[in-house]
């Protein structure tokens, strides 16, 4: 390790010497451990860095008002729809999905470096339960998922395949996801197909360029954003990892969201045969401005109709060229945060309101620089509901998270022919559709282990009436299966 004297003259050159202000009255261990987190960081990066933080904070935040008169929707031939489309497209889609799956040539990739401070908990999103009948966490609803769509695949085309689990985390979450899965013996998935990484850490930052010091003996420091999934996979040579295993084809998506289809067959089947090294899935969700939202095409349907879910397909070729070539021109974003540090005098202190800067990359920063970008449109009702907020917000909250997948499995139970009865066992009325806040006429929930998007659910509920609360789960299918 560097000697205090060194990273010293390291911090001068960055103008942040300020950070060993209280070294010398530390105890050795404290001491030795504030050196060991500054080491790493490199003088002419980290001036870089809390310069260009200050500068970010002194523009406006926000789009840039002619961002309006700059937007064009994205052309047809570019575009792909999950519902309402040709049937016998997408047929063809999630045969070749299922293709590629079975081949081995599939991988999922979770971002998950975020903390849930929003959610108001210390501990990974993933471990979440938003009171679901079975109490299943995120990450258990994603393993199982994982599962099925590799027995789907599997018997389809008689073989046995694999795929693999990459998961992003970060210095706050690696340590408790990685234990997390072993207390759960991995979700029966095989331990050495789950690869956990963890991204970069960046100082958070004063408004006016001066790194923050979270106690005397720490720097604060903040994941580098979902878009440092790019260094990170440079770092530890994941893209070679997939190589060895002979991925060629990755679905990137965030840990938040409740209905998320890993490695779902139509979307990559559409992104495959499309030749795009690229893709995004999207709904009818976006922040632009309400008058431009309101914008209709010629046909009479939204003009801006492609929000982005954070829901995306690459090329492993593509990520490679990202890795290599592009990363460096990514340009991070700003976000103000309230952020604990120590004062003039050693004292803790919590702000009240934000006082730091966090720069962050963000994943679909390298959509321009794809050859071939598609967008493939899903309805929002069964793919995207995520989990931001604690139940005191109004919207994307463990209570909406849990009505958006209990309304799901609801229709689904419905569409295979089954009907709901009351405590008393008279027949509950059908609801198929609900508002957004509305709660399913009954609580029903369908295990992915037995159907990944409602399929093959006749076989156990055509013509049976269910008692609210049903779950459907391995072995309730088995006792069910005539």
């Amino acid at each position: 390790m560097a000697s205090e004297r060194d990273i010293r003259a390291r911090l001068q050159r960055a103008g942040q010497e300020h950070l060993l202000r209280f070294c010398a009255e530390l105890a050795p261990g404290p001491r030795a451990a504030l050196l060991a987190q500054l080491e790493p960081l490199e003088p002419e990066a980290l001036g870089e860095h809390c310069r260009r933080a200050a500068a970010a904070r002194a523009h406006p935040s926000g789009p840039p008002p002619e961002l309006a008169a700059r937007l064009r929707p994205l052309p047809p031939e570019r575009m792909g729809t999950a519902s309402g489309g040709d049937p016998q497209s997408r047929r063809l889609w999630e045969e070749e999905g299922f293709h590629q799956i079975a081949l081995n040539k599939v991988a999922v990739l979770l971002l998950a470096g975020g903390q849930g401070t929003r959610l108001g908990v210390t501990y990974p999103k993933g471990m979440y339960q938003v009171g679901l009948p079975s109490q299943k966490t995120l990450y258990q609803l994603q393993a199982e998922r994982i599962r099925r769509v590799e027995q789907l695949a599997g018997e389809r085309y008689g073989t046995r395949c694999t795929v693999p689990w990459y998961i992003m985390t970060s210095e706050f979450t690696l340590g408790p996801t990685a234990e997390f899965f072993k207390e759960h013996d991995f979700f029966h998935l095989d331990p050495n197909n789950v690869v956990m990484f963890e991204q970069r850490m960046l100082p958070a930052v004063t408004f006016d360029g001066r790194a923050i010091l979270e106690r005397k003996d720490k720097v604060a420091m903040a994941p580098d954003g979902n878009g440092g999934l790019y260094c990170a996979l440079a770092d530890h040579q994941i893209l070679e990892d997939m190589e060895r295993r002979g991925v060629e084809f990755v679905h990137v998506y965030c840990v938040d969201n409740i209905l998320v289809r890993l490695a779902d067959p139509v979307f990559i089947g559409f992104c495959v045969l499309r030749g795009a090294d690229c893709g995004a899935k999207v709904v009818e969700y976006s922040e632009i401005s309400p008058e431009t939202a309101r914008l209709r095409a010629p046909g009479g349907g939204l003009l801006y109709n492609a929000g982005n879910i954070c829901n995306h397909f690459f090329t492993r070729d593509f990520l490679q060229r990202v890795t290599r070539e592009f990363e460096p021109l990514l340009k991070p974003h700003v976000a103000v945060k309230k952020v604990p540090y120590v004062d003039e005098e050693g004292n803790p202190v919590k702000p009240l309101k934000p006082n730091g800067i966090k720069m962050e990359k963000f994943v679909f920063d390298v959509l321009p620089f794809a050859r071939n970008f598609v967008a493939f449109q899903v309805p929002r009702e069964e793919e995207f509901s995520p989990l931001k907020n604690a139940d005191s917000a109004d919207r994307d909250n463990p209570s909406t998270a849990r009505r958006a997948l209990l309304a799901q499995h609801y229709r689904w139970a419905l569409q295979a022919g089954a009907r709901f009865l009351g405590p008393r066992g008279a027949r509950l009325p059908e609801q198929p559709s609900l508002p957004s806040s509305g709660e399913p006429a009954a609580v029903c929930e369908i295990s992915p282990l037995v159907s990944y998007s409602g399929e093959g659910l006749e076989v156990y509920l055509q013509g049976r009436e269910l008692r609210s609360p049903f779950i459907l789960d391995e072995n309730q299918a088995r006792a069910l299966q005539p």
